[in-house]
């Protein structure tokens, strides 16, 4: 944390001197109210006659004293939120820049809801952490072994009597945190089962609705909240026990006292303001204690998180960068060389020996059952994942020498489940490319069959778009995602079942208006229907994570047995024959 720390040290040094003048002032106070007790009011010094003007002068010397204090405390306070804000803010940028820099099972490693929890509650934690630390840890050092010190030096035997107390109420404080502290790792882990729940069912709200399973996910939300009501009270009750038993030990420590001083005061070893302030003093390290409970919890919790916080800090990406700047003579070739690949972590193979060459220019399709491989394959392209054995080239270079950037700056892709943000449909489309002209985002959505609706909408490409692109139809966000992969002008273009959601005349527009508009440009589409890839150069059908066919649409009907029952499933025995012939 001390990177971290380090940057805004001076308001955290600020604020310890601030902290150190505010506890001086209260320090201070206890003995000056026993002159006053017993030199002003009661004249101990004086053959039993007070003195007015001393209770004033020294009356006066304490309010500027509370005033300083007060001053003080106001400006440790600033400073302390100076330095824990933007710790907490730095902090929560750098694990937001970490995050976006992990691969996909990184990401799936975590999950949604642990990370948000993360970059939320846990960093709001180590902030609390902080300033706790800066503010509280000074104050109570310095009001228990400052009064401590201060009761030595009124009278050695209170001090021997608050010594013997001592261990004891040190000894509750550890046995309480000990028990305590593994609580609070459970309770942020708890919390990440919630966001879990919450983003689950806010995205997927009209698939709950739709089913009717309010009252399940009500329940499975409910379970997951008990849990953690449970181990929030177990923590609860921990420190519930701590403050009376603390509370009781401080107060016989003050009852002893009462009892000592009385003795003394009649004995002469003591007078009257030495009790007052000896009790003062004896409330103030009460309250030392007291805050140092707090301190201690707090300060476990905000270990806690930052131990989950330096498991995104101290996380390297998993995909490493190479060093190629992406500068060749060829303009979107593809090759995979004996290609094989599964999942990290599960053990079972996608993909198997996959090899093929799409040349620059070329519209390759790839199909196959559901389940075949085909989304995993095109998610090599991009180096979204790696390769477990052989090797995926992109122009003559293996993508794992690529810098990702300069790799990903060659392709362009559109998902089948279409990913918009809450911005304008202009910026949306943009996205890829923020620097594009209006002209550029129009000839891109027209491509798209996306100009007309949008043109419909009340603000046109301003239109603001809901979140998770809500207001619009699943149609309209995929023409709206082909647009964004057109306009950035790519050299492959990857299509992963994009157009699923179109009608066909909709989509055959769509391909011959690619056609069109990006020429030279390297296009693989991933679909599901023999009228969207028909019209491709070559098309390679998977089965099991193996090609079972490739070549244009006229060869594997002839050729592939895969490829015919996805033909005659959607087209007929009928078409099959006059195809063939």
């Amino acid at each position: 944390m001390w990177k971290y720390v380090k940057r805004y040290l001076p308001y955290a040094v600020l604020a310890a001197l601030f902290m150190i003048g505010e506890v001086s002032m209260d320090l201070v106070q206890p003995g000056i109210m026993s002159r006053i007790v017993d030199e002003g009011v009661l004249g101990l010094n004086n053959g039993g006659t007070g003195s007015l003007s001393l209770i004033w002068k020294l009356g006066v010397w304490m309010i500027g004293l509370v005033l300083f204090g007060g001053l003080c405390g106001s400006l440790n306070n600033a400073f302390v939120h100076i330095s824990s804000q933007n710790i907490g803010n730095a902090i929560r940028k750098d694990c937001f820049l970490r995050i976006m820099r992990f691969s996909f099972p990184q990401l799936d490693q975590f999950g949604t809801g642990s990370l948000i929890t993360r970059v939320t509650n846990d960093i709001t934690q180590v902030q609390t952490f902080v300033s706790l630390f800066v503010r509280g840890m000074i104050r109570t050092a310095m009001l228990m072994f400052g009064s401590m010190y201060c009761m030595f030096r009124l009278n050695e035997d209170f001090e021997f009597i608050v010594v013997c107390a001592f261990p004891l109420i040190v000894g509750c404080l550890i046995f309480c945190m000990v028990k305590a502290s593994p609580l609070f790792v459970r309770l942020q882990a708890q919390l990440d089962d919630i966001n879990e729940i919450m983003q689950e069912d806010v995205s997927g709200i009209r698939v709950i609705k739709a089913c009717v399973r309010e009252i399940y996910e009500k329940a499975r939300f409910g379970k997951a909240n008990d849990e953690l009501i449970r181990t929030q009270l177990r923590v609860l009750v921990i420190f519930a026990f701590m403050n009376p038993v603390v509370n009781a030990l401080m107060y016989l420590v003050v009852t002893v006292i009462l009892l000592v001083g009385s003795f003394e005061v009649g004995s002469g070893k003591a007078t009257p303001g030495i009790v007052m302030a000896a009790i003062t003093y004896t409330t103030q390290l009460l309250n030392g204690i007291l805050m140092l409970t707090m301190l201690f919890q707090n300060i476990s919790r905000g270990l806690a998180s930052w131990k989950r916080l330096k498991e995104i800090l101290r996380s390297e990406p998993q995909l490493m960068d190479g060093s190629f700047d992406g500068k060749t003579d060829k303009r979107g070739e593809i090759e995979f060389r004996d290609v094989s690949f599964e999942y990290p972590g599960t053990g079972q193979g996608v993909l198997d020996h996959i090899s093929f060459t799409v040349h620059p220019g070329e519209t390759l399709a790839i199909m196959g059952p559901t389940g075949c491989g085909k989304t995993s394959l095109v998610n090599l392209i991009p180096r979204f994942y790696d390769v477990t054995a052989g090797a995926v080239y992109v122009d003559g270079v293996d993508v794992r020498e690529y810098r990702q950037k300069a790799l990903r700056e060659k392709i362009s892709v559109a998902l089948q489940k279409s990913e918009l943000f809450n911005t304008t449909i202009r910026e949306n489309i943009a996205w890829g490319k923020p620097d594009a002209e209006l002209e550029s985002i129009r000839a891109a959505a027209a491509a798209a069959q996306a100009d007309d609706f949008i043109n419909a909408s009340p603000e046109g490409y301003h239109t603001v778009v809901a979140e998770r692109g809500m207001s619009l139809s699943g149609g309209q966000k995929q023409r709206v995602s082909i647009a964004r992969a057109i306009v950035k002008q790519a050299e492959i273009l990857i299509f992963d079942d994009s157009t699923s959601a179109l009608d066909l005349k909709t989509e055959a527009d769509f391909y011959t208006a690619l056609q069109s508009i990006s020429p030279g440009s390297t296009k693989i589409m991933v679909a599901q229907r023999i009228a969207s890839v028909r019209r491709a150069d070559r098309i390679i059908v998977l089965e099991n994570g193996k090609i079972a066919g490739c070549g244009s649409h006229g060869e594997l009907l002839k050729s592939c047995r895969t490829y015919q029952d996805i033909y005659h499933s959607q087209m007929g025995e009928e078409d099959e024959k006059h195809e063939c012939a």
